[in-house]
């Protein structure tokens, strides 16, 4: 997709970040073997557009340092793990994820993943189209949200959702709709968990009240509405 695209590999596996760097010969790959050196280069230097990160790590694990990361770095990040049970998916998300992608895994599924995070995170960077509600604006160049003129940082994935809701203000949109409009994949029954824990997140920097959501409300039986 972008061949000038920068990606950090975060992994303690060097066969692992060999093997990354081998299919991911056409963007500019970069590799860390630990959460604490990651964190230190994305401190130093935040211009990542996309952050490869396994969650098994000696130390600061991935789920701990995609935390940490997602209180200056904006870049979305791909989990790549061994555990796939539902609770692991659920942390790595909340932690502020953008996706997900179990080990063993293929070249084609990898870069399937790849592309599609890189699309949406530099096709649309620093782009500024005028959205509001509320006390609440999108800010597409800084792919930041802006609340009572403060800054509200945002992961990918909470950008694009949010991008997304400011789009269909005021309309009832379906789970189902919006995960696959959003994350652009098929819907499965684990995935309304995957959104709930974005919407959550959301709530959390958007909301006075995240308990009482004014903004982002529930439609009972259908999903969300915005505005």
């Amino acid at each position: 997709m972008n061949e000038q695209a920068r990606i950090l590999v975060v992994d303690d596996d060097p066969d692992i970040r060999q093997l990354l760097r081998v299919l991911l010969r056409d963007y500019r790959v970069e590799e860390a073997e630990s959460g604490v050196e990651a964190v230190q280069r994305l401190r130093a230097d935040a211009a990542y557009d996309l952050i490869i990160l396994d969650i098994m790590m000696p130390g600061m694990d991935g789920v701990d340092t995609c935390q940490i990361l997602r209180r200056f770095s904006a870049s979305p990040v791909l989990f790549l793990t061994a555990k796939t049970q539902l609770g692991d998916k659920a942390a790595a998300y909340a932690s502020g994820g953008d996706d997900f992608l179990p080990k063993p895994f293929s070249q084609a599924e990898l870069m399937m993943k790849v592309d599609s995070l890189l699309r949406r995170y530099c096709v649309y960077k620093g782009k500024r189209e005028a959205y509001q509600a509320a006390d609440v604006q999108l800010d597409e160049q800084r792919r930041c949200a802006v609340k009572r003129g403060k800054t509200v940082e945002l992961t990918a994935k909470e950008f694009e959702i949010l991008r997304y809701f400011f789009r269909h203000q005021g309309k009832p949109l379906e789970v189902r709709t919006l995960y696959e409009e959003v994350w652009g994949d098929s819907y499965m029954p684990s995935s309304a968990n995957t959104v709930t824990v974005h919407v959550l997140n959301l709530r959390k920097k958007l909301e006075e009240d995240p308990a009482n959501p004014q903004l982002i409300r529930t439609i009972w039986g259908k999903g969300y509405q915005f505005g």
